[in-house]
């Protein structure tokens, strides 16, 4: 008999329990080619193309394969990237970082803490206080505006 899975929660009390491999592929199954191809085959969407670009309105960023928050609207910011950008996380905990090696360069990956999905990357080159852009894939995003039931 298996012993069942202790949830584990977030400071801002979000379960960020992993689903098992089954139910990941059940989130996945419902990602358009291109979603899949960025978030779980690690690609990069093509720089203004992403449809959360120009996404201003108040609410929060979140997971588009798991739905767990990662970043609320106020943390957004214009950084002529291409890609929408971010001072801070909801919640330091919702965010992974992973030392990335790939295209001659060295970078922090960031993942969804709970599902494990390619998100983008961590950058020091953001507004004070923190210094940080965190690089988003709009493809990877969900926007739920404020005052919905999402």
């Amino acid at each position: 008999m298996s012993t069942p899975t202790r949830a584990m929660r977030s400071e801002s009390g979000h379960d960020l329990t992993p689903p098992d491999a089954s139910e990941r592929e059940r989130l996945a199954a419902r990602l358009t080619p291109e979603e899949r191809r960025i978030m779980i085959d690690h690609g990069t969407e093509v720089p203004f193309c992403g449809g959360l670009l120009d996404e201003h309105g108040e609410g929060v960023f979140a997971c588009r394969l798991c739905d767990l928050p990662l970043f609320r609207s106020h943390a957004k910011f214009e950084s002529g990237t291409g890609w929408p950008s971010f001072a801070t996380p909801f919640d330091p905990a919702h965010v992974r970082e992973i030392r990335d090696l790939s295209h001659g360069m060295v970078r922090t990956e960031i993942r969804c803490a709970r599902c494990d999905a390619h998100l983008g990357h961590i950058f020091p080159d953001g507004p004070p206080p923190t210094g940080l852009r965190y690089c988003m894939n709009g493809a990877s995003l969900r926007f739920i505006p404020a005052g919905s039931d999402d």
